[in-house]
């Protein structure tokens, strides 16, 4: 798979529906650094009128999740991927659109090359922050990946 955006949303709407239908939609993706957008909408709201919980949490992973994928497929192995645990913190109301970014892409290709090298399984905490329509941060999650090469 070629790693763009509209490849991306595409592989969304057949292999993540859920994630497809509360609007989580890949702005960019690079080397280094991956954005998801989602809007604020009445399918992904709480009762308090702003974005659920586990829809922020959706975009994020999907935002870090999007980068291991694309390393993996850059490494020319087979190397499998789940998360192991996960934080986060929420500091703001999620209205509005609202941009998960992670800048983590270098740091998670050193973790399969050294999972390819040493045969061993990794571990790597990536965070992506969600930041609202004014630049002001909303929440910050960090997910553990578990990167091992596949015998």
């Amino acid at each position: 798979m070629k790693f763009t955006p509209s490849t991306i949303n595409t592989f969304l709407f057949f292999k993540l529906p859920s994630a497809f239908l509360v609007g989580a939609r890949v702005k960019s993706i690079s080397e280094e650094k991956s954005i998801v957008n989602i809007k604020h909408r009445w399918i992904n709201q709480n009762p308090f009128k702003s974005m659920f919980w586990a829809v922020q949490g959706m975009a994020a992973e999907l935002s870090t999740g999007i980068l291991v994928m694309q390393s993996i497929q850059n490494s020319g192995k087979k190397i499998s991927m789940l998360v192991t645990n996960m934080n986060a913190a929420f500091t703001k109301k999620a209205v509005g659109k609202i941009r998960f970014e992670c800048n983590q892409g270098i740091e998670i290709t050193n973790a399969i090359q050294r999972a390819v090298e040493t045969g061993e399984g990794q571990t790597i905490v990536v965070v992506s922050e969600g930041i609202n329509e004014d630049g002001v941060s909303v929440s910050k999650f960090e997910f553990e990946w578990s990167l091992k090469v596949k015998q």
